[in-house]
């Protein structure tokens, strides 16, 4: 018997494929609205994210919504592009707020999948949910995403808003480059190497969402990451040792200016970071599968041999850590040596 409808805006990606494999699992019915709708294993629907059409009948009595729409960032930073970016994010939510409030029964739950750039290029600084916005064009965008959510008067619908980490998978975002890197020796620090990244297994990504669907207290501003971030060059370091290439040289800021100009996307996508945490997830006793970088890696890349103890030790002392000790502990992998 199913336990309700999740209806997914955006779903066709990355994201979207891990969150509904995941829903189905847990006995969820699950559709997706797209702007190319396709006959396939799920059900898909027509919406072009700006105004309520017939696809708005599918919200009806459905146990929950997951807003996953948005343009992609990964371009070059033109005022078209801004506005594409600003306008994809903005205008989903509230056509999908205006369509939930004409609802007799409206959905029980609107996730809004939002993003941890909205602290900007924080250095060192601990973010945590309470932390300030950053400052910048991404920074800015998150800010209006966030208050656009924010503005939905929605009585009988919970609202979550989950700032999304580097969500790490092998079926899409930014981990397969960086993996075609790393296998020609590519795969070196980027520019200093001191920027954080705040990353999350895309297993872990699609239980957060399931998991703010099934718990009534789950409700507000999460950051969606886990609960150990690294450097730029520990990540590197890692995903060479994850591919067996234990060397690449280290690549220079000035060099991934030019680099990042001629694929026609920004620099600041790989020369900025932010070292958050999810302490709201951890004070509620969220469990995560993947807090060890090396097991992760391993996991998405079949190595078997190395995931099952490292994960079992870091499920151990998720459970057991205090979300005030997260923040003032440095962030840690499976190995010391971080290389070029």
């Amino acid at each position: 018997m199913s336990k309700g409808l999740v209806v997914l805006a955006g779903g066709s990606g990355f994201l979207g494929r891990a969150l509904s494999g995941e829903l189905e699992r847990a006995g969820y019915e699950v559709l997706v609205l797209t702007r190319r709708a396709r006959a396939g294993r799920v059900r898909q629907a027509e919406w072009d994210g700006r105004g309520v059409g017939a696809w708005a009948r599918v919200l009806e009595g459905a146990e929950a919504v997951v807003n996953l729409a948005g343009r992609s960032v990964n371009c070059r930073y033109t005022r078209r592009h801004r506005r594409e970016i600003v306008e994809s994010r903005v205008n989903s939510v509230e056509t999908l707020g205006r369509a939930m409030r004409a609802c007799a029964r409206p959905p029980k739950v609107f996730v809004q999948v939002a993003s941890l750039a909205v602290y900007g290029d924080a250095g060192r600084r601990v973010c945590c949910e309470d932390a300030p916005a950053g400052e910048g064009f991404s920074a800015e965008t998150c800010v209006r995403w966030e208050r656009a959510f924010d503005a939905l008067t929605l009585p009988a619908t919970r609202k979550v808003l989950l700032r999304t980490g580097f969500v790490l998978g092998r079926g899409g975002g930014a981990l397969p480059t960086l993996a075609r890197l790393a296998r020609c020796y590519l795969g070196g620090t980027v520019g200093d190497g001191r920027q954080y990244v705040s990353w999350l297994h895309v297993a872990d990504f699609a239980r957060i969402v399931l998991w703010c669907l099934e718990h009534r207290e789950a409700a507000g501003v999460y950051n969606a990451t886990g609960p150990a971030p690294v450097t730029n060059a520990e990540f590197m370091c890692e995903l060479r040792c994850a591919l067996r290439r234990p060397w690449s040289p280290r690549t220079p800021a000035a060099l991934v200016r030019l680099g990042a100009f001629l694929m026609r996307t920004e620099a600041e996508l790989a020369l900025t970071g932010r070292r958050a945490l999810p302490d709201r997830l951890v004070e509620q006793h969220f469990k995560f599968m993947y807090t060890n970088l090396e097991a992760a890696l391993a996991d998405i890349f079949h190595q078997p041999a190395a995931v099952s103890e490292p994960v079992k030790r870091a499920e151990a002392s998720t459970e057991t850590r205090p979300a005030a000790a997260l923040k003032g502990r440095e962030a840690t992998v499976g190995r010391s040596g971080v290389g070029s």
